[in-house]
């Protein structure tokens, strides 16, 4: 007979939760992808989540549904001990604040970051030469980039500008930051 046990690790604490936001197009997902890729983390991208509602319930207007779901699945994460990178846009304080709350609920240390692009031409020059990784997402244009909604941030965040940061450089910033707020 052949006894299977089961190994687990007991998490030492919450995890951390590091917020990626910026306008489409701006190298918000390269960069959360590489930090996933250099510790373990839950990845939540909204883009993903949304789509996935949008395929599921047919509708085009969610509102804040993708935002609810993924505030959840961080909670649960992070309550486990397992740290959370979202990738979103971010777009208003009411976002940003909401992320702030679920990292307080749990006892998680966490981290806003903005991710710019100040070079327009270079924005722009992103935003139509992309791809879809997710099939049948529709990117936004660059129309659809510059007049939505995005309010300044007043909350103390690391910016990050790929006009002059490679996404390596950017990751690579957002670790050395994180290994100094980790509980």
């Amino acid at each position: 007979m052949v006894v299977l046990t089961l190994q687990t690790r007991i998490p030492k604490g919450p995890g951390m939760l590091i917020v990626i936001g910026g306008l489409p197009g701006t190298g918000k997902t390269t960069i959360a992808r590489l930090l996933a890729q250099k510790r373990p983390v839950a990845y939540l991208r909204i883009d993903a989540i949304e789509h996935a509602i949008i395929q599921s319930q047919g509708q085009r207007d969610l509102g804040p549904t993708g935002y609810m779901v993924a505030y959840e699945l961080a909670k649960s994460n992070l309550a486990l001990g397992i740290s959370v990178i979202a990738d979103c846009v971010n777009p208003l304080e009411i976002t940003r604040q909401a992320w702030r709350d679920v990292a307080q609920i749990v006892g998680s240390p966490w981290m806003d970051v903005e991710v710019v692009c100040s070079n327009l031409e270079e924005h722009e020059r992103r935003v139509n030469s992309r791809k879809t990784d997710l099939e049948g997402f529709r990117l936004p244009t660059w129309g659809e980039v510059m007049s939505r909604e995005y309010e300044p941030w007043r909350s103390s965040r690391l910016q990050i500008d790929t006009s002059s940061t490679t996404a390596e450089e950017a990751a690579a910033s957002i670790l050395r930051r994180w290994s100094t707020r980790s509980p």
